[in-house]
Order: structure tokens, then C-alpha cells, then sequence
């Protein structure tokens, strides 16, 4: 009887393959886990292209965890050098995903040749179970979206019914979620811009239905405390375990010396030295993460309304966003708040600059990592959806439980006012009717910044790829 014909030994140390989507936002989670896993003993093959690997902070690696680089097939569209989403705009995914799903031939190459136990998947490899399901290896969908989004995207029979086909059928709660006064959908603006990085052969829902449908168990980016209801009835729908995973917080360093580089350790000195002169909880951040593309009069639109809020800010430009067109910032907008607001280019250390106390809210993209990172350290949430993956979800999640405003936004378009951008980020920041949003996200610390409870739920995970049965395909 071989290894795969009988149930793993708790005892015996286990091979896991980890093999993330081509994203940065999934990149990490997968190597957080990574990282939790080998620390338990477990070997890890991490797998991925040789530039997303090189991306990756290795200094602090367990010896444990082996880089698996897999070069990507070169596909008619996408740029030679691009290997992740950070590398491409929006209407490009679809070829990324294209040479995604190339890598199944020297995927499947090396899980013939290698002793793994457990495979633990992202959404987008819709042709991994079958592969898996021959070769005896069980598997795992970790999905690094909440309950919520996943909720949403609902039952396999559902997604391959064919019941949603446009845009417009994504802005209704759907059928199965019968909560009582819920309103956790897309705005029509979000699907539309989402459609474009949908591949035409599968989408996306098609390849979340195919990894929901082919795996032991689902694992999910959330935590019972804060998602309860969704956490049940994914459970309910999938008719499979789908486990919490925790928020998987990230730790923040020791120390201001504690820096991967010295590029990174001056830019913090920078930002330190700005936030210490000011009051405590008086900051706003705004970061509108590393994908976001909005157009030049949005920028300008966003601009207004943050210097007409009156409030002192960090905002930070990622190099998309500064690359979009000539004079994104509005001709003396710097100037004219020199005195309490700094615009800072490029990439920005975000969870030491949410962990400073003069920090007191965070106008966000809404992506899952950043709302973790800033209700870990307690900040209010002016939400302003990137229109990209499940960012409206979460918007519509966080203004629901009461810890972030957001930015009211023409649902077909997107389009705001400058008005409406000082109101929201007045109320969350200072007015007398947003203190329950600031007493709200100031008690989240203990979920999203708790790490004992978070640790908890990884070692569930553990324990139960310890004990669960080997496959016998």
C-alpha cells in the first residue's frame, strides 16, 4: 500500500504545493501560509513564474519552502515580459490568464515527478482538479476573498447555469443570500470594468466553479467573528467544509531599522518625520493600491475633493496611477496644501504609515489586503471602490458594518463630485455623526489585528490537512 492509498500520519511531515493566481494581492497570502506551514514541518513547493518569485521577500524564508519557477508560455497579446497583473492594464488579463492556463503541461510534469500529499490552488487554474484528481493528490481551494464575496459568487450549479451573463445581472443580491436588509452587490460600473479582464473562453465564474467543485475543501480569507452568516452559508451552498482561514494579518516590524532595504528604510524615514508633526488621528491616508487606473479628471475630481475636506493627508500615487496621462495632479494642488497634505509618488510602506498614530482614517481602493491592514490598527474607512475583482463587494460589506462611509458614485458610471469626497471624508474623519464609524473600526483591532485568534484558524488548517485521507485516485 502506497503512501497516497492511506491517510496522511499526523506525525509524518507532509509535501505541499502552493500555486497562486498571477497577482500580487494572491502572491502573499499564498506565502503567509506558506511560511505557517513550514514552520509546522512541512515541506512547500512554491509555485510560480521566475519573476513573481523574484518579487517575492525571501530573506526571512524557511529553508522548507522551495521556489518552483515555471516559465510562462508566451501567448499573442500579452507583453513578453509581463507575468502578473501589476505588469499589464485591465483589458490585457485576459491574455495573462491565457498563458496561465499553458502552465498546465509543466505544472502537471512536476506533480509526476515530485512526492506531493496536497495541492492548494487559487481560482483561476480551472484545469488543476482534473490533473490532481489522476495523479492521487488532494487538494485545496484557498480563495483569498471573505465569505462574503464568495457567498456572492455562489453554488457551482448556479455559476454553470448560465443564470448571469451580463453585467447588470451582478447588481442584484442574489437568489441564495436571503439576509435580512443586505445590499451586498456590484455597482454596474464595477462589472463593466471587471468584464474587460475576463477571459472570453472562461470567465471567471466558470474557473471559481470548477475550483469549488474540484477540491477536498475551500478555504477562505476570513474569520467567523466578522463573517459569520456568509462563513455558514458557503458551507451550505458549496456542500463541501469551507474553512476560515483568519484575516492572515501582516506583522509589522520591530523596529524602523528592520527595513528589507535602504531605498525602503528612507522613504519611512520621510514619511515618519512628516506624520510625527502632526496631531494624533488628524491624518487621513489615501491609497488607491498598486492597480488602480482612474482617469485624469477623476484624479482631479478626487484632488478637489480632498483638499476642500479641509483635513491634513498623505496621498500616495502609485506609478499607474502617475503614469496614466500628463498633470494627473491638478496645476497648483501641491502648493496650496503644502501645509497640511503630502503627495508622495511611488510605493509608500502602507502598514507603517496605518500604524502611526497621527493616522486616524484610510481612504481606500477597498482591496481586502488594505481593509485588513487598516481595521487592524483600528482606522476608519472612507470607501471609494477600485472597480477591479470583489472591491465593490467589500465597500458595500464595510459601510454595512458600520466602520468606513462610502463615497456616494453614479452606479453606471462611477463618476463623483469633489463635494461628496469632502463630505464622506469629514464624516469619517471628524464630524459628531461619524464617531460610531471611528468607535466601530477602533474595536475591529481585536479581529483583524488580533494574531493569536487569526493563528488559531491556521492551525485548524493544519490539523485538518494532517488528518484528512489521502486520495486513492
Amino acid at each position: 500500500m502506497t503512501t497516497k492509498e492511506i491517510s496522511h500520519n499526523q506525525n509524518k511531515p507532509l509535501h505541499i504545493a502552493m500555486f497562486p493566481w498571477l497577482a500580487y494581492g494572491h502572491l502573499r497570502p499564498f506565502l503567509q501560509v506558506s511560511n505557517f506551514l513550514a514552520q509546522k514541518g512541512h515541506r512547500i513547493s512554491f509555485i510560480s513564474t521566475p519573476k513573481n518569485l523574484h518579487r517575492l521577500p525571501t530573506s526571512s524564508l524557511s529553508p522548507l519552502i522551495n521556489l518552483i519557477e515555471l516559465p510562462l508560455p508566451a501567448v499573442d497579446g500579452l507583453p513578453h515580459s509581463a507575468e502578473s497583473t501589476a505588469d499589464i492594464p485591465i483589458n490585457k488579463v485576459p491574455f495573462l490568464k491565457k498563458a496561465y492556463d499553458k502552465l498546465e503541461l509543466p505544472l502537471t510534469e512536476f506533480l509526476e515527478h515530485c512526492d506531493v500529499n496536497w495541492i492548494v490552488h487559487d481560482f483561476a487554474s480551472h484545469w488543476l482538479p482534473r490533473v490532481v484528481t489522476r495523479l492521487g493528490i488532494n487538494s485545496v481551494f484557498f480563495t483569498i476573498f471573505n465569505a462574503t464575496t464568495m457567498a456572492f459568487v455562489g453554488p457551482p450549479s448556479e455559476i454553470l447555469s448560465g443564470g448571469r451573463q451580463r453585467p447588470e445581472d451582478f447588481t442584484v443580491v442574489p437568489k441564495w443570500i436571503n439576509f435580512p436588509n443586505y445590499n451586498v452587490a456590484f455597482k454596474l460600473h464595477e462589472m463593466v470594468s471587471h468584464w474587460d479582464c475576463m477571459e472570453d473562453e472562461v470567465s471567471d465564474f466558470q474557473r471559481f466553479a470548477a475550483a469549488i467543485e474540484g477540491c477536498d475543501f475551500v478555504v477562505t480569507r476570513t474569520c467567523p467573528v466578522f463573517d459569520a452568516d456568509s462563513l455558514s452559508l458557503v458551507n451550505k451552498i458549496y456542500g463541501k467544509p469551507v474553512l476560515p482561514l483568519g484575516m492572515l494579518p501582516p506583522v509589522l516590524p520591530d523596529t524602523d531599522h528592520s527595513a528589507d532595504d535602504e531605498s525602503e528604510h528612507g522613504t519611512w524615514q520621510s514619511l515618519r518625520e512628516w506624520l510625527d508633526g502632526k496631531k494624533e488621528k488628524s491624518v487621513v491616508y489615501i491609497a488607491l493600491g498598486t492597480e488602480v487606473t482612474l482617469s485624469r479628471d477623476s484624479i482631479h475630481e478626487l484632488a478637489r475633493g480632498i483638499e476642500k475636506s479641509g483635513l491634513c493627508f498623505i496621498w500616495v500615487l502609485g506609478h499607474r496611477q502617475e503614469a496614466g496621462a500628463p498633470n494627473m495632479i491638478p496645476v497648483g494642488f501641491e502648493k496650496r496644501v503644502e501645509d497640511r497634505g503630502l503627495v508622495w509618488r511611488g510605493w509608500a510602506p502602507q502598514l507603517r504609515v496605518l500604524a502611526h498614530t497621527a493616522v486616524g482614517g484610510f481612504l481606500t481602493h477597498c482591496g481586502w489586503s488594505s481593509v485588513i491592514e487598516a481595521l487592524g490598527f483600528g482606522r476608519a474607512l472612507v470607501l471609494f471602490s477600485g472597480a477591479s475583482a470583489d472591491q465593490g463587494l467589500i465597500a458595500r460589506l464595510m459601510h454595512g458594518k458600520r466602520v468606513g462611509l462610502e463615497i456616494p458614485r453614479d452606479d453606471r458610471d462611477g463618476s463623483f463630485s469633489s463635494e461628496v469626497v469632502a463630505e464622506s471624508i469629514r464624516r469619517v474623519m471628524v464630524e459628531e455623526e461619524g464617531e460610531v464609524l471611528r468607535e466601530n473600526a477602533w474595536a475591529m483591532r481585536e479581529v483583524f489585528g488580533n494574531l493569536s485568534l487569526n493563528n488559531k484558524y491556521l492551525e485548524e488548517f493544519n490539523e485538518v490537512l494532517e488528518s484528512w485521507p489521502a486520495s486513492t485516485s
